[in-house]
């Protein structure tokens, strides 16, 4: 069936290059995906994207481990199954202050209330907030899911490193029509997937990354968080 002339419009914007203004202002996590496979040529292009971050000393410390159809299925099972056994989760790293001021509170509560609002998860209903967690090990039931892994050994400054080839994939994928969600929770029980996925005893899984084509119907693709303003959280003297 031909596509109607409005299809076409969206396609073409979809298909058209952003600027990197544009793509940081368009992107957004996603939690709901297409299941339309993303090419291997997209991916590697992608992952070479995120290797073009500054990097102190030229280190380039972190690498990313691409998973599709039946290794990304076996993982995701393998982190369902330690889930269901009841498995305790690791902390390799501290990912929130261990104190939350009351002001970043309010945001993590903000973000997560309008997620349930819009997947029509009342706030009080734990089993049901605790089954969308969950979806962070199925990476959403995205086509493509990332495990973002650091060497051990590496300085605080080399996870800074890692955060902006991060960034640089986000934006990466923003660019060419794909949509991402970054999942700190896989670090949760990093150590399950570590052992699924046979990595090297020197390296800590950091966190996953969801990566596909976003599903425009599902519920929770309509949720923003809002961003500070730019007196909150800048200076600029002498200009």
């Amino acid at each position: 069936m031909p596509c109607r002339a409005g299809d076409e419009a969206v396609q073409a914007g979809r298909n058209a290059e952003l600027s990197v203004s544009e793509a940081l202002a368009q992107r957004r996590s996603v939690r709901g995906f297409l299941p339309d496979p993303v090419e291997r040529s997209t991916v590697e292009a992608i992952l070479t994207d995120a290797r073009r971050a500054p990097s102190g000393a030229n280190l380039q410390p972190g690498r990313f481990i691409a998973l599709t159809g039946t290794p990304l299925r076996a993982l995701s099972r393998a982190l369902a199954e330690a889930i269901a056994d009841g498995r305790p989760q690791v902390a390799e790293y501290s990912y929130f202050p261990k104190k939350m001021p009351p002001e970043l509170k309010a945001r993590q509560r903000a973000a997560g209330y309008a997620l349930y609002e819009a997947l029509g998860i009342e706030r009080r209903d734990l089993e049901g907030r605790r089954r969308q967690f969950d979806r962070n090990y199925q990476f959403f039931d995205a086509p493509v899911g990332l495990i973002v892994a650091i060497d051990r050994a590496m300085g605080k400054g080399c996870f800074m490193d890692l955060g902006m080839a991060i960034m640089a994939l986000l934006a990466s994928a923003e660019s060419r029509g794909l949509a991402t969600c970054g999942l700190g929770a896989i670090a949760h029980y990093g150590d399950v997937a570590h052992e699924a996925l046979g990595l090297p005893e020197e390296e800590l899984v950091v966190c996953g990354i969801a990566l596909g084509r976003a599903d425009p119907a599902h519920p929770a693709n309509v949720v923003r968080t809002a961003r500070a303003p730019l007196e909150v959280f800048a200076e600029l003297r002498g200009f």
